[in-house]
């Protein structure tokens, strides 16, 4: 048996100690109720750095506390854990599910990969466009669990050819298994569902301060942004850090078609999933619209992911078998975990703003000199590299409140600040732990530390520029 890592057992017992560090002061730093969100944020926070226990665990603690010190009652900490934007990414979720139940998305990923051709470098892209299609929908660990076998056959290939596994040969690897790790990072940004991140910081801004950011509203500002960053990736990648210049197979197509066959035609399931996925989208896309045709309609994109889950389990595809896309069963491969790390995250950031500690940041923003641009700088430049050593929602659940109390201390609108910040939390390329995908790909065998921190260096450094530039000129045309 493996001996419990020692930063996890000296973060177990840090959190407490901390909470009761800040309760038992001598002096009250802001409020007796603030001084205990403040005390119960560094318990999280430390808990969440270390992993001491499971993410989804610490998110609980203020379901505990926040009632047991007075701070807000049960049903009001309790009404964060049941948000409309925990129930939006439930649909998500439920999508994604039925998605994968049927292959759906390893149909959609080879497709891609066919359509973009067979030279070695439009391989790669073919690889990244389908990561990073299936990871606006899906997980960007599943996008990456899907794609990583394909990839791995296509470099066998290279490693079973007349002249073995050559230079030309392992830049190939490195390129389409960094590709898919960072396309599945950059594709989560496209939409409100696609990672974590996004949803947290929507269910801040519905909660907190009635902002309603739509679905279509996001994919204006994270479509647009997660294809550049792609682009950028893919011209880093290929043509600047590991270059494969002459490598010619032309059996990868057989890989792909391969691939294909062993799926058959697409299935009467698969097209059932089609639609109702083809209809959310458009549903998600168009909502603005309908609710300016119908008046007193009120969809909500939350209205819209609950529509599309309940049609996955109660449409059957087979009325006389009793045969549904998904049964309760499913759902136990549901991230449920992350659902109850939403409801932390949220009442986290209600106590901030309900015990004055929002209103205590802003005042103190606005009296001090510092430019907007600069701030901007600096808090993008810190999320993006404190998003390497720990969980990009636990980060953005406790940061979010301060950057929205320094974006009013500014003068300036939230979601200026907001948006980028947030975006930033989902843009770790250096470190194999920093996310999921990063870590699937690294433990294929094909990439050390210091080649992916010296290529993740690189694009991080660009996402700062792009996310200033977005923050400058981009989003107040959009919002």
């Amino acid at each position: 048996m493996s001996k419990h890592p020692f930063s996890k057992k000296i973060g177990l017992i840090l959190g407490p100690l901390l909470f009761l560090a800040v309760q038992n002061l001598p002096i009250e730093i802001v409020s007796r109720e603030a001084d205990l969100v403040i005390a119960t944020a560094l318990w999280m926070v430390s808990w969440w750095i270390t992993e001491a226990v499971s993410i989804s665990v610490t998110s609980i603690l203020p379901l505990l506390l926040f009632p047991l010190f007075k701070v807000m009652p049960m049903e009001t900490v309790g009404a964060n854990y049941g948000s409309p934007i925990v129930f939006l990414f439930f649909g998500g979720f439920v999508l994604a599910l039925a998605l994968e139940k049927v292959n759906l998305h390893k149909r959609i990923s080879l497709t891609i990969i066919k359509k973009t051709g067979t030279t070695p470098n439009k391989v790669i892209l073919g690889f990244m466009i389908a990561t990073a299609f299936m990871s606006m929908w899906i997980s960007n660990t599943a996008s990456t669990v899907v794609m990583l076998p394909i990839a791995m056959s296509v470099i066998n290939l290279l490693i079973e050819d007349r002249d073995g596994f050559t230079g030309n040969d392992k830049n190939f690897a490195l390129s389409v298994m960094l590709g898919i790790a960072f396309s599945a990072n950059a594709g989560g940004i496209a939409t409100v569902i696609g990672t974590p991140p996004n949803s947290v910081l929507i269910g801040l801004l519905e909660n907190e301060y009635h902002i309603e950011v739509s679905f279509f509203s996001w994919m204006l500002i994270g479509l647009p942004f997660s294809i550049i960053l792609i682009a950028i990736i893919y011209v880093v990648l290929v043509k600047w850090m590991f270059p494969c210049k002459g490598l010619v197979f032309s059996t990868s197509k057989d890989v792909i078609d391969e691939s294909l066959k062993k799926l058959g035609k697409i299935s009467s399931k698969e097209k059932h999933v089609l639609i109702i996925f083809g209809g959310m989208v458009v549903l998600w896309i168009s909502r603005s619209l309908i609710n300016s045709l119908i008046p007193g309609l009120g969809l909500s994109d939350t209205m819209i992911s609950i529509f599309g889950a309940l049609a996955l389990f109660a449409v059957p595809h087979s009325l006389q078998k009793g045969d549904f896309i998904l049964v309760w069963k499913d759902t136990q491969k549901l991230a449920w975990g992350i659902l109850i790390l939403f409801g932390g995250g949220l009442a986290l950031a209600k106590g901030m703003s309900s015990t004055g500690i929002v209103d205590l940041v802003a005042t103190s923003i606005s009296s001090s000199n510092i430019s907007i641009l600069l701030m901007a700088s600096l808090l993008i430049l810190l999320m993006l590299f404190m998003t390497e050593l720990m969980s990009n929602v636990a980060l953005i659940s406790v940061l979010a409140p301060v950057v929205a109390g320094i974006a009013m201390g500014l003068e300036i609108p939230m979601l200026y600040l907001l948006i980028p910040v947030t975006i930033a939390s989902s843009c770790a390329f250096m470190l194999p732990m920093a996310t999921p995908p990063n870590a699937i790909v690294f433990a294929s065998g094909y990439i050390k530390v210091n080649q992916m921190a010296k290529v993740g260096i690189i694009i991080n450094l660009i996402a700062v520029i792009l996310l200033i530039l977005a923050f400058k000129f981009f989003i107040p045309l959009v919002f």
